[in-house]
């Protein structure tokens, strides 16, 4: 038996229920998924136990264990997360523009449910609630494939969340996970155009780049996060712990994600003054460092960077870092080695930050902030499905109306055209 075919088509075949479910009933559903996780918190946490043991056996990193680990406290935030999506506008039938044509046609564009969404990643149990909620409130239905180290909670959640549909009369094959990590079920389930709709891979560079390489389904790339940290040359009125903050809670808040802080760029003319106390306090945070000549010139604890290391997203404890003679060479070496995702400049000049935000190619800019902001909570967006780094249809944080398409209604009375 084709079991991720079954899968695929019973997906289809339920979008019927979800894409035009109301709102009132979708978030009903939505609620008691909230309080089901809640109420399910000790079988999650035992069956992330079992995921956790054999991740830890098989040699995984502290910081990507960090990240498959689910506690109470996930949990309840988790469901926070969830009353907050309740909470937001639902986006499927919402009017984009409309007018009326000269020939009396009454023309509307309106936001529609994708259909069937594939999702294919690593070790993160809390993009299994995340994206089956917000598929489910913009009207999809979803296919989840996660990694074996996560199978056990993944498998866990799907069915908890299960209980909620059917609780309100929906079928549970409206979320759906595919039960085995085997690799060639992943690359079935991006042949099978016919019933999935769009694929997002989120997860490592070689993931998503198997994923677009095999995919016959329209894929979504959520990229990578190699982001930098520019310290520009005019810093007046800002203060020397100000930058560390930055710098610091952008690489070690948690080093295991996409938004964190990889590469740590500095002006020729206050490296000599800022590098020492910056990298200092990242290594007291154990942050391994590396870097070019001259950053090793100043702090001479750091190793050499490679070529290679420039364009490496760590996902841990470790950071490069550079000393470019103008912010017009820091935003050229942005553009080459990083990943399109997220990029700051801390400056106190106008101009600089108004010339680097425009220059830069990536989904999120920021001035004087610390690079973890890109995230759809953060952004007021509630949970996200994942941060898009491709330019088609949308970048950054995908939220509800990022996982809808549009569709046209015209309304006429027995024109035809001449």
């Amino acid at each position: 038996m084709d079991v991720v075919l079954e899968i695929a088509k019973r997906a289809k075949e339920n979008t019927k229920f979800i894409s035009n479910a109301n709102t009132k009933i979708k978030n009903k559903i939505l609620s008691d998924i909230s309080k089901y996780l809640i109420a399910s918190t000790e079988e999650i946490i035992k069956e992330n136990k079992k995921d956790l043991e054999i991740s830890t056996q098989e040699g995984m990193s502290d910081s990507l264990l960090d990240r498959l680990k689910l506690d109470r406290k996930r949990i309840e935030k988790k469901a926070e997360s969830i009353d907050k999506v309740i909470k937001f506008t639902d986006p499927v039938g919402e009017v984009v523009f409309g007018y009326n044509l000269p020939n009396g046609l009454i023309l509307k564009n309106i936001r529609v449910p994708l259909g069937v969404v594939g999702i294919i990643y690593e070790a993160r149990p809390d993009v299994t609630i995340d994206a089956s909620v917000l598929c489910l409130k913009a009207g999809n239905c979803i296919i989840l494939r996660g990694s074996s180290h996560t199978l056990n909670t993944n498998k866990k959640l799907v069915q908890v969340m299960g209980r909620a549909l059917k609780d309100n009369d929906f079928p549970d094959g409206i979320i759906q996970i595919i039960p085995s990590a085997d690799r060639e079920d992943a690359v079935r389930l991006m042949q099978l155009r016919q019933y999935i709709d769009v694929l997002i891979p989120r997860g490592g560079k070689s993931l998503i780049e198997s994923v677009v390489e095999n995919s016959r389904v329209p894929v979504i790339e959520t990229g990578i996060g190699n982001c930098h940290v520019y310290i520009d040359n005019a810093l007046e009125n800002i203060s020397m712990d100000k930058i560390a903050e930055i710098v610091i809670n952008a690489k070690t808040q948690r080093p295991s994600v996409c938004n964190a802080a990889e590469k740590l760029l500095v002006h020729k003319d206050v490296a000599q003054k800022i590098l020492p106390a910056v990298l200092k306090k990242l290594e007291e945070k154990n942050v391994k460092l590396l870097g070019c000549s001259i950053s090793k010139k100043i702090y001479s604890s750091i190793g050499i960077a490679s070529e290679e290391d420039w364009y490496e997203e760590y996902l841990d404890y470790k950071m490069a870092v550079k000393v470019v003679d103008s912010i017009e060479e820091a935003v050229m070496h942005i553009n080459k080695y990083g990943s399109n995702h997220t990029e700051t400049i801390i400056t106190s000049n106008y101009q600089n930050s108004i010339y680097f935000t425009r220059e830069i190619d990536s989904a999120a800019v920021f001035v004087n902030a610390s690079t973890r902001f890109t995230d759809g909570e953060q952004f007021g967006m509630g949970a996200e499905i994942g941060i898009s780094t491709q330019k088609l249809h949308w970048r950054g944080p995908m939220g509800l109306r990022e996982l809808t398409t549009n569709k046209f209604i015209v309304l006429g009375e027995g024109q035809i055209r001449e």
